[in-house]
């Protein structure tokens, strides 16, 4: 039988702070996660300073006065991900992450996150076209400078998924 890998989901409730998300990441390693998930984004690839807040938004978060303004309290830096992606490794967790704008994507992407489907680092819904175009696109021209040995090595890989 199968062991269920368990996913801690951290997302935004660091609240922007890096202690407060190494304390997320010590609580999912008690707690016998596999891996932690947290979000990735830019707040500025996401939104305009007139985009308003949802209305859980308003009730929730009464320090911001927009959308923009509360993601950006959010916002963890490529900096701090990389410290919580070393952090989470050292407390034996794997790290994962849901990119919300391609800047984000292509910062996960060069970390050294594990593959498997079940342990991607990357999860994706189809309201992230875009985001899913640019990651095509990378694995494309990863494809391209390989050799035809190593072209057919990886797609007799892809049809054992």
């Amino acid at each position: 039988m199968k062991k269920v890998y368990i996913i801690a989901e951290a997302g935004v409730n660091h609240n922007g702070n890096l202690d407060l998300a190494k304390q997320l990441i010590d609580a999912a390693a008690k707690a016998g996660a596999d891996a932690v998930k947290f979000q990735s984004f830019k707040a500025d690839n996401l939104c305009t300073s007139k985009a308003p807040k949802a209305d859980y938004q308003i009730i929730h978060d009464t320090q911001s006065t927009s959308q923009l303004d509360m993601l950006r309290r959010l916002e963890l830096s490529l900096d701090d991900q990389m410290i919580l992606y070393h952090y989470a490794i050292k407390k034996g967790l794997d790290f994962l992450s849901t990119p919300f704008d391609i800047e984000s994507a292509q910062f996960l992407n060069t970390l050294n996150l594990k593959s498997p489907r079940e342990k991607l680092p990357i999860t994706l819904t189809l309201e992230k076209l875009p985001l899913i175009k640019n990651l095509l696109y990378s694995l494309l021209e990863c494809v391209r400078s390989m050799t035809l040995k190593q072209q057919s090595q990886l797609f007799n890989h892809l049809e054992h998924l």
